[in-house]
C-alpha cells in the first residue's frame, strides 16, 4: 500500500436542487482505521459515501482516495462497497456469484479465505434466494470484500439484521479490518460505532459535529449516568433533581442523565434515594444524541 492517506474529503459540498446535502465537508481517514460515521436520517451520510464512491460527483471542493480521483482508485480495484440498495441474483448459488465476482479483480482473494472471513463457508452451495436476510448481507459482503480491497465502504451494512446475524457481521468485518485495511462504515446503531470503530465521526446538517475515539465523544458532552434502584415511590420529581436532563428506566433501575454527577448524587441522599448508587460516563449513543440535538437545535435557531 501507498504510503498516503485513504480518504480526504476537501470541502465537498453536494446540493440536491435548493436542498443542501454535504456543505464543506472536510475530512480525512488515514490508512488501517476503521472509521463509523454517525447521523440522523438527511444528515449527508449516504451522499458523502456516494462521492467517496464516485456515483455522485461534488458541487464543489473535491474527494480523493489514496491520492487519486474514485474513479481511479476503483478501476485500480481499490475499493469495496456494500450498498444498501445492491441486489442478488435468484438461481446462482453462493459460490457460483463468488465466483463470477473474484473473476473480476486481478489478484482476488482465495475462495476459501474468502468464505471463511464472511461465515460462508456451510452456506457455499446454497441458492442466493433460499438465504435469510443475515446471510444475504454476508454474501454481499464477501462480494465487496472479494478483490481485496485497501478501502472497504459499508452503507447501513445490518440494516433489517438480527441480533446474531449482526453480531455476526461484525466479527467478519473485524477480522478483514485486521488484516491492515481502511474501512468506512455507516449505521444507525450507535453500539456498533463504539463496538467495533477506532473513530467516530458524527454527521448532521451535511457538516461534521464531532470527529474522534468513541471515548472521546462520549468526554465530549460532559454528560454522566446515575443510576439508583427504582424508588419504592415511583419516579416523579426526579426530573427535577440538580443537573438532571433526562430519566430513563430500565427494569427495576433508574438511570438519570445529569450534567453534574456529584450535585445529583448529594440531592439523591438527602432524599433518602440513595439504594445501589452507580455513576459512570454518558454512553455513546447519550452523547450522539446530545450532539445532534443541540445541532438541530441550532439550525432552527
Amino acid at each position: 500500500m501507498q504510503n498516503t492517506d485513504a480518504v480526504r474529503f476537501c470541502s465537498a459540498c453536494f446540493h440536491y436542487g435548493p436542498v443542501r446535502a454535504v456543505s464543506d465537508l472536510d475530512l480525512t481517514i488515514p490508512c488501517g482505521q476503521t472509521v463509523a460515521l454517525l447521523g440522523p436520517n438527511g444528515a449527508g451520510k449516504s451522499t458523502s459515501i456516494a462521492m467517496l464512491l464516485g456515483l455522485l460527483a461534488p458541487d464543489s471542493g473535491r474527494v480523493e482516495l489514496f491520492g487519486t480521483t474514485p474513479d481511479r482508485a476503483s478501476a485500480a480495484g481499490r475499493i469495496g462497497a456494500m450498498l444498501q440498495e445492491t441486489q442478488l441474483l435468484p438461481r446462482v448459488t453462493v459460490a457460483e456469484l463468488l465466483a463470477f465476482v473474484r473473476g473480476l479483480y486481478p489478484d482476488p482473494m482465495p475462495t476459501d479465505e474468502l468464505l471463511r472471513l464472511a461465515d460462508l463457508t456451510e452456506l457455499a452451495d446454497r441458492r442466493l434466494e433460499k438465504l435469510s436476510g443475515g446471510q444475504s448481507q454476508r454474501v454481499k459482503f464477501a462480494a465487496a470484500i472479494a478483490g481485496r480491497p485497501d478501502l472497504l465502504v459499508l452503507d447501513e451494512p445490518t440494516a433489517a439484521m438480527d441480533v446474531e446475524s449482526r453480531h455476526d457481521f461484525w466479527r467478519a468485518m473485524r477480522r478483514y479490518a485486521g488484516t491492515g485495511r481502511t474501512v468506512l462504515f455507516s449505521t444507525h446503531y450507535v453500539e456498533e460505532a463504539d463496538e467495533s470503530a477506532d473513530r467516530v465521526v458524527v454527521i448532521a446538517g451535511g457538516r461534521i459535529i464531532a470527529d474522534g475515539t468513541p471515548a472521546a465523544i462520549r468526554r465530549s458532552v460532559g454528560v454522566s449516568s446515575v443510576g439508583v434502584a427504582v424508588p419504592r415511590g415511583g419516579t416523579a420529581g426526579l426530573d427535577r433533581l440538580p443537573a438532571v436532563t433526562a430519566v430513563e428506566i430500565r427494569g427495576d433501575r433508574v438511570y438519570l442523565a445529569s450534567d453534574d454527577a456529584d450535585a445529583t448524587v448529594l440531592a439523591l441522599a438527602q432524599a433518602g434515594l440513595l439504594r445501589d448508587l452507580e455513576v459512570r460516563g454518558a454512553r455513546l449513543e447519550d452523547a450522539y444524541l446530545a450532539l445532534t440535538t443541540d445541532s438541530l437545535e441550532g439550525a432552527a435557531a
